[in-house]
């Protein structure tokens, strides 16, 4: 599997290339790699400005989405870093609110590799440590940082609780399976115990860690009190959604997300944040490809009398989130173009949204180990979806549906209802957005 971009930028282009030679982890996860890399590199994620750190297994992008739009609707100069990145390497590292630079990344990549010989750390070990070393670089009133992979040995666990304001765990559920639950002598053994158990291993003394409260699950909720007791955090359980009515971000999930991004800063004290500025990010926020609907472009110029909704949701329960969407609004007789990758349970993924789908048509995810379309195909027809197609890429699906109307005037949208889903991995978003020629900024 690749997720090392391309870049028009020779310089950028070169270091990217020194991370497509990285071996790929084959077994778990640890931080004496990183350790040993930050301390090269002088211990930059030691001078950070506050942090708020995110874990978490859905949701934990788009609470740093919600943190970062209420910090700079509060006038402040917020670092983020968030994985993976959808068309761009440069979207996992925004500096004082800036994308980082093509000039600025390509500099501070050299020197990350410069400083790792003999360590054979991984993509994401060298993409933190840049982000860690830049951010210390630059003045910033607040730093978002969000959890790769489970939380306990992630590379963004190298930060310390002084320099923490607040940590968050997001919703939760099984995901990652080979590394979260491999495995190890003191693991809780219940399998959604054990992932809150490495969620919660962000937690550090002092430092409040707030929760989703009862919406975790119980053995959830029970793990990560052991947790907090353990670590000395200070466990704040989330009661209440105290969020506007109208969030920036769609989706009933969302209000989930806004609430845990408001306690995380209302429960802080490194920064004072103004409680009108939190009430206008939750409602200005913007992150791409979670529920979005795509504006004009070229992929949707296919398709000119119908909606496109996208979204990166990868697992059962993202697919969960989409169809409560769907229910919410009656939003029915969709039709689906999906891409998995073979780690994922695509077929609990299609049963959650087989209720929705009148019509369905399975892609590749290119560049990455993924379903064959044909074998994403019979999933949906055991869930239960009677048209079934196969297309090799995003764009040769929607002109499909979209020559499907030009041949037979009047079929397609009043069958369907006008709306196309795209779904099933964020590399798959991240195709949906060039296609569309729509890059993050």
């Amino acid at each position: 599997m690749r997720d090392f971009g391309n870049s028009d930028d020779p310089r950028v282009q070169r270091q990217l290339d020194r991370l497509s030679a990285l071996s790929l982890a084959t077994g778990r996860v640890d931080l004496a790699t990183i350790t040993q890399l930050m301390e090269r590199l002088g211990n930059p994620q030691d001078r950070l400005p506050p942090v708020f750190h995110v874990a978490g297994t859905n949701g934990k992008g788009s609470v740093c989405a919600f943190l970062r739009a209420i910090l700079e609707a509060d006038g402040k100069r917020v670092h983020v870093t968030t994985s993976p990145h959808l068309v761009r390497y440069n979207e996992r590292i925004r500096v004082a609110g800036e994308l980082i630079s093509d000039e600025r990344l390509a500099i501070v990549l050299e020197e990350v590799f410069d400083a790792c010989e003999g360590l054979s750390p991984s993509f994401f070990e060298i993409t933190i440590a840049a982000a860690f070393l830049e951010f210390s670089r630059v003045p910033a009133d607040a730093c978002v940082v969000e959890v790769g992979l489970g939380g306990r040995l992630d590379a963004t666990n190298i930060l310390k609780a002084d320099v923490l304001a607040t940590c968050g765990i997001a919703a939760l559920g099984i995901d990652h399976e080979r590394f979260l639950l491999a495995p190890e002598d003191g693991a809780p053994t219940e399998p959604m115990a054990r992932i809150a158990w490495e969620k919660a291993g962000i937690a550090k003394e002092g430092v409040p860690l707030v929760t989703m409260g009862a919406l975790h699950p119980t053995e959830c909720r029970e793990q990560i009190r052991i947790c907090a007791r353990q670590s000395g955090a200070e466990l704040v359980e989330m009661e209440e959604l105290d969020i506007p009515e109208t969030l920036g971000l769609k989706g009933a999930h969302q209000a989930q997300n806004a609430a845990l991004a408001a306690a995380m800063l209302r429960h802080q004290s490194a920064l004072i944040i103004d409680e009108n500025s939190i009430r206008m990010g939750l409602t200005q926020v913007q992150w791409p490809a979670r529920m979005q609907a795509l504006a004009q472009g070229p992929l949707t110029a296919h398709v000119p009398r119908a909606s496109i909704i996208f979204d990166g949701g990868h697992n059962a329960n993202a697919a969960r989130a989409i169809a409560a969407h769907f229910k919410a609004h009656d939003i029915k007789n969709i039709h689906a173009v999906m891409g998995v990758l073979k780690a994922k349970d695509a077929q609990t993924m299609l049963d959650e949204l087989a209720p929705y789908i009148a019509e369905f048509t399975a892609v590749p995810v290119s560049e990455h180990d993924h379903y064959a379309p044909v074998e994403l195909a019979a999933a949906a027809k055991v869930a239960g979806v009677a048209q079934v197609h196969t297309a090799p890429t995003v764009e040769a699906a929607v002109a499909a549906i979209g020559q499907a109307e030009l041949e037979r005037p009047g079929s397609y949208y009043p069958s369907f209802g006008g709306t196309i889903l795209i779904a099933g991995s964020l590399y798959l978003a991240g195709e949906v957005l060039k296609a569309n020629d729509e890059v993050p900024d």
